[in-house]
């Protein structure tokens, strides 16, 4: 009587000849057009953003780690009292929640407008940069209009336009 360990091991040990004896008779040029086709889905899924506009994000997400790496470093020393910790958490904080404004700010212009921007944030101030065959006036003051909605508080917004 075979037990069941052997019997799994006879089954797997099948399966594994099965496949084996599969890929080896498989003819060499369907294994060179798979490759062929990952190679053309790979050059479909570019980025479609602007280089710039990603280089933008890049830097300001490389400032802000750089930011909250080292406020962490300080939340954690045994040196700070409870106080000096508390204001460093709001600090940590206040970056969570302006970059989860910026995200979103860009996500509303560009559901809104149809216009793919990098906005950046520092306390009152509102820099947007958008990448549009559109300059004028008008849209800028769309833009404007849509960031401020987000805020109570005055905001200076500065909005700059680079060719496609």
């Amino acid at each position: 009587m075979i037990s069941k360990q052997n019997l799994w091991f006879l089954t797997l040990f099948s399966l594994i000849l099965v496949l084996s004896v599969y890929y080896i008779t498989m003819p060499n040029d369907l294994l060179k057009d798979v490759s062929k086709t990952e190679e053309k889905e790979e050059i479909k899924t570019t980025v479609e953003e602007v280089d710039s506009l990603l280089a933008m994000r890049v830097s300001l997400e490389e400032e802000r780690q750089t930011s909250i790496d080292a406020l962490q470093e300080q939340l954690v020393s045994d040196v700070l009292g409870t106080e000096e910790k508390n204001n460093i958490y709001e600090q940590l904080k206040y970056l969570n929640e302006i970059q989860s404004k910026e995200e979103s700010i860009e996500k509303n212009i560009k559901k809104d407008l149809n216009i793919n921007c990098f906005v950046k944030i520092d306390n009152n101030n509102a820099n947007v940069v958008c990448i549009s065959k559109e300059h004028n006036n008008k849209l800028a003051n769309n833009i404007m209009r849509l960031i401020q909605g987000e805020y109570k508080n005055k905001m200076f917004i500065t909005v700059k336009f680079q060719k496609n």
